[in-house]
């Protein structure tokens, strides 16, 4: 299912957020990124003062190798190379304070804790319906019509994510009620508890069932649009065979078959009138479903 992200959130913690999704379960179950500490930022050697002390330390090997002390010429000298190694060995490394990215994307969590779901806030139910909402909404966004203005593009973009929001947060509030309520029933029930039992069932299912009939709105609205859809890419293809119409009309008339002209091929006038009366019914269809949404 993704992250879902209430709309409200900033656009580019909104998209952070979502990138992470793994990332935010590793939170979510306890995981704290490494701190650093300022002993292990002051710890070995940084790579300009081993640049700095490269002449220094050249000069002195040569000194050493050239005199009677070779031998102390050779210590420094494969000391110096083990000092280098071990600095190209940690920079190979990501250091457990230099992780930005991590560090940012947590505590954005935090921060935004309760404003965004993930798919451990469902449960396999939920999740479910959740991906229906997100299959209807997202064959609504990315639909032609949309695009091309014939619906409302501007409060598709604005109300659809807010369903899908509104109704992943009830169904996470639900997930939860019902995981605490199998966990009552896992651990019995007295029978003096049944009769109280019994009402909160319901309201579970009355709960559920006024989420499903949310997401049902939703797809009779992206059945809608797919009925526009269809018309809308139908009548451009009717468009594309009119343009084409008098070259037909040409090779009919140069070959002496003009009178043998299939009665299919005048009739495209008429099916591009009605499939733009089709498309009329379609859209305003659709804006009617779209106004039963905001109801």
């Amino acid at each position: 299912m993704g992250v879902v992200v209430d709309p409200a959130v900033p656009p580019e913690v909104a998209g952070m957020l979502r990138a992470n999704a793994p990332l935010l379960s590793r939170i979510r179950a306890g995981w704290v990124p490494p701190a650093a500490s300022e002993e292990s930022r002051r710890s070995g050697p940084s790579g300009v003062a081993l640049l700095a002390a490269t002449p220094a330390v050249v000069g002195l090997m040569a000194l050493l190798l050239a005199g009677p002390l070779k031998w102390a010429g050779f210590v420094l000298l494969g000391g110096f190379v083990f000092v280098v190694l071990v600095k190209i060995a940690s920079m190979s490394e990501i250091p457990e304070d230099d992780r930005p990215h991590e560090r940012t994307v947590y505590e954005h969590a935090h921060l935004y804790e309760g404003r965004y779901l993930t798919a451990e806030d469902l449960d396999p139910e939920a999740r479910a319906v959740l991906a229906r909402a997100q299959h209807a909404i997202g064959s609504v966004l990315r639909s032609h019509v949309n695009a091309e203005g014939l619906l409302d593009d501007a409060r598709n973009a604005v109300m659809l994510p807010a369903q899908e929001w509104e109704i992943a947060r009830l169904l996470a509030k639900l997930s939860a009620l019902r995981l605490e309520h199998r966990a009552l029933q896992a651990r019995g029930i007295a029978p003096e508890v049944a009769a109280v039992i019994e009402p909160l069932e319901r309201a579970l299912a009355d709960s559920a069932s006024a989420v499903i009939g949310r997401v049902e709105a939703l797809e009779r609205y992206a059945g809608h649009v797919a009925e526009a859809e269809r018309a809308f890419h139908a009548r451009g293809q009717i468009e594309e065979l009119r343009a084409k119409l008098p070259r037909y009309e040409e090779l009919l008339a140069e070959s002496g078959a003009d009178a043998l002209a299939v009665p299919e091929i005048e009739r495209l006038a008429e099916d591009a009138e009605a499939l733009e009366r089709t498309l009329r019914r379609s859209v305003s269809s659709a804006h009617e479903a779209f106004r039963y949404l905001e109801g």
